[in-house]
């Protein structure tokens, strides 16, 4: 997903982590979005990203780096440097 929605010159880094995050490994989280559809079940690499600050398991994020798209979706990007926070920026 990280890969589709840069090529469509989709903001997917907030702020400060257009520069600084992982480039798509899983490590960082800063590419955390929601995402309902059909999308393919969390890894482990994601499940443990996902569990550290500033993320909790309860707030229905994934990592689009690590996110294949299997039909239809519809993903919102959030506010904080992680999209971690309540504010919507986007949704596509």
């Amino acid at each position: 997903m990280r890969k589709v929605l840069l090529e469509n010159n989709v903001e997917l880094y907030n702020g400060n982590s257009k520069m600084i995050n992982c480039r798509g490994i899983g490590s960082c989280g800063t590419c955390a979005v929601a995402v309902q559809g059909e999308v393919s079940e969390p890894n482990w690499k994601e499940k443990t990203r996902l569990e550290l600050p500033p993320h909790s398991s309860n707030n229905n994020r994934r990592l689009a780096c690590q996110i294949k798209v299997n039909g239809n979706v519809r993903v919102t990007k959030y506010d904080g440097f992680w999209g971690q926070g309540s504010g919507v920026v986007w949704t596509s």
